[in-house]
């Protein structure tokens, strides 16, 4: 078994998944806060945070959507804060950039391509919803382009990467193309070693998620990075518990998250993160694994600490 621990990141509410889809997807402010805080106190090191609208849960990259929550999770929590620079498909880079150029927070993500981001099929689940927005947000998601050109993960890097800010990047690899677009960047000066590549699976548009997939994508960042990058996995749906422990098993890091996944068994819906984080760490550490602090997290990734952020 690999002698480091696995660090566990939440992802909490994300920009795909509608009120509708589940009850115990938070979009308030209180909700967002007190399930960042319980993920936490479950076993998440890192906590991946998009936020929503107040009043009804669309999803906002509005830095003020963002003040509601995060000095309570600060202070509540010794979390690292991971700030999504996505959380819309139809803003700018810089518009997307604003919350994270904001709280200055120690990680962001960042999607290492564009792709054809969509998740229309799942509009056909619900016979109604509740709120006005959700249907046709969902429905005309076939017509979306993720979009993250060379240009725009530049200007990301630039912004956030350099010595004002110093933050460190998730680098979200929906397929095994931005594996190679991350090494390119890389050469270009633009990230250092290590990186820490977050594998995304079976969202439509991107890998699928198989085990094949996986292994590949390992093989493949083994062969660009060598020994200078950790990785996590990320399985979308009903992948979400079976990559993750493979994953460990490979010397990786796992994410959960009602934003990847609403469910916690077969047609079980979650009641909340926690209870994702609760189970993948129950399966890691049934297998021997030691899960790590945020600490630990901090040591492993490089991490700038939580003293240095603007929240």
């Amino acid at each position: 078994m690999p002698k480091s621990k696995v660090i566990i990141t939440c992802a909490i509410t994300g920009a795909v998944h509608t009120p509708t889809m589940s009850d115990a997807l938070p979009f308030t402010q209180e909700e967002i806060a007190t399930q960042a805080i319980q993920a936490y106190e479950a076993g998440a090191a890192i906590l991946h945070l998009h936020a929503r609208r107040e009043s009804d849960g669309f999803p906002s990259i509005e830095p003020k959507d963002f003040s509601r929550f995060l000095p309570r999770i600060k202070q509540a929590t010794n979390a690292v804060v991971n700030i999504s620079t996505g959380g819309s498909l139809h803003a700018s880079i810089t518009q997307r950039l604003a919350p994270a150029t904001t709280f200055s927070p120690e990680m962001c993500s960042l999607n290492m391509g564009s792709i054809n981001f969509s998740f229309h099929p799942l509009a056909n689940r619900y016979q109604s919803f509740k709120f006005d927005w959700e249907e046709e947000y969902i429905r005309s998601s076939d017509m979306n382009i993720f979009r993250n050109t060379f240009a725009d993960i530049a200007e990301v890097a630039k912004t956030i990467g350099g010595t004002e800010h110093s933050v460190k990047f998730e680098h979200e690899c929906y397929d095994v193309g931005h594996l190679y677009n991350l090494r390119f960047c890389m050469d270009q000066g633009l990230f250092k070693p290590p990186v820490f590549l977050q594998f995304v699976l079976g969202i439509l548009g991107g890998i699928g998620a198989d085990l094949d997939n996986l292994i590949f994508l390992k093989r493949t960042a083994d062969r660009l990075f060598g020994d200078n990058y950790h990785w996590s996995v990320l399985g979308a749906g009903n992948a979400q518990m079976k990559l993750a422990p493979v994953a460990a098993q490979l010397g990786g890091n796992v994410r959960v998250g009602l934003e990847d996944s609403l469910f916690l068994d077969r047609g079980k819906l979650a009641a909340s993160n926690a209870d994702q984080v609760l189970k993948v760490r129950r399966i890691l550490e049934e297998q021997g694994y030691q899960i790590a602090t945020p600490d630990d997290a901090r040591e492993m990734l490089g991490l700038k600490g939580g003293d240095q952020v603007a929240f």
